[in-house]
């Protein structure tokens, strides 16, 4: 015989896992947005050292 479906802890589980889903997607968005800004910074920062000296 099937077992008699528990609704509230099917919602519940549905509900945490979504939540886990928005929370992660969130987390790679501020990742993204902090390496955008980094990426911004460091040119501003730092010049590219071009050193080079001829081969004689």
């Amino acid at each position: 015989m099937a077992m008699k479906p528990n609704y509230n802890q099917q919602r519940a589980e549905r509900d945490r896992l979504k939540r886990a889903r928005k929370e992660e997607k969130a987390r790679e968005q501020e990742d993204a947005r902090a390496r955008r800004r980094a990426e911004q910074d460091a040119p501003a920062t730092s010049e590219p050292a071009a050193t080079e000296e001829p081969q004689a």
